[in-house]
């Protein structure tokens, strides 16, 4: 893995025309498309998106990258300034200097103009050293939280040991906070749970499905970054899985059934021995829609609820 790149020369810099590699705004997957053009023995600078003024449509941390040849994916607005921020971070592989841009409000280029009204702050860095982006993935295929933190002044980006990071600025430093991608484990043999899987796995989740094994539900497979979902129509198989979830950490527990279904799975897990303190971590009836009852509009129903957990238990980490 190289973790030095010599300056392209100015010439070959002149005639490219940067080109999106492909769509996406995971900001790990765009990590991950940097180490791969390193690794290819490719300069590549990080785009990030340091300050908002006004509306946006991303927020602080988003980021692209850009490899020497052109070709960048990731986004920091709406599509509006991306293709331009390709250029900079192209001429910032040339030059070898990183330097930080401005479009929309407050900046020079009055030809750019952001559809929210407002301004953004990027930050160009051309990347040095890859065992930063290195450390981040390593630490994201094991399902933990990461970080990366750009220092400005002395053009350098390192991965500090704490995670437990906000995007932001953080004196003069940088931070950018990566999660694991939400895991969403489905458990119940049932129209239903075949139509959430599909939708969640469209929606980009990492799915799981399986039907009675509580010994799936483990503090392996389920972690903080995990939504259990219980479609089951019998409450006899669904309370070994719902005991598993309950005795695990997911952000997200949602179970099928009605009000007085959910009653009567109360009344099961008290007996069984159950505080109400962790009864209370159960969404039942699941989803966000009131009474969706074809399958269809329930995955969408359940889905909703999953990243509207997600977002809230992204709002605690920050707040704790």
């Amino acid at each position: 893995m190289l973790q030095q790149f010599s300056l392209i020369e100015q010439s070959d810099e002149d005639s490219l025309t940067p080109e999106q590699a492909f769509s996406t705004d995971d900001n790990v997957e765009i990590l991950r498309f940097a180490a791969k053009a390193a690794d290819d023995g490719m300069a590549v600078a990080l785009v990030t998106l340091v300050d908002i003024r006004g509306g946006s449509a991303r927020e602080p941390g988003a980021q692209m990258a850009v490899r020497q040849d052109g070709l960048y994916c990731g986004f920091v607005s709406g599509g509006c300034v991306e293709a331009a921020a390709a250029h900079e971070a192209l001429d910032v592989i040339r030059c070898g200097h990183d330097r930080t841009v401005s479009y929309g409000v407050g900046s020079p280029w009055f030809d750019i103009v952001l559809p929210c009204g407002g301004g953004i702050t990027l930050s160009i860095h051309k990347l040095r050293c890859v065992r930063p982006l290195l450390k981040v993935l390593t630490a994201i295929d094991r399902r933990q939280a990461a970080a990366l933190r750009y220092h400005p002044p002395s053009q350098t980006l390192q991965s500090p040991d704490s995670a437990a990071l906000e995007s932001g600025w953080n004196g003069a430093f940088f931070d950018i906070s990566y999660r694991p991608k939400t895991r969403v484990m489905i458990y119940g043999r049932s129209w239903e749970a075949e139509v959430t899987a599909s939708l969640a796995q469209a929606a980009g989740y990492e799915v799981a499905t399986g039907d009675s094994t509580p010994h799936s539900v483990t503090a392996t497979a389920v972690d903080t970054s995990t939504a259990v979902i219980l479609l089951y129509h019998d409450l006899n198989r669904e309370l070994p899985v719902l005991q598993a979830a309950l005795a695990a950490k997911p952000f997200y527990i949602g179970a099928l059934g009605s009000r007085r279904t959910h009653q009567n799975r109360v009344q099961r897990l008290t007996e069984l021995g159950w505080h109400a303190s962790d009864i209370a971590r159960i969404k039942a009836p699941i989803g966000i829609f009131p009474k969706a009852r074809d399958a269809h509009s329930l995955a969408l129903s359940i889905l909703a609820d999953v990243a509207a957990a997600r977002l809230s238990s992204a709002d605690q980490g920050r707040s704790g």
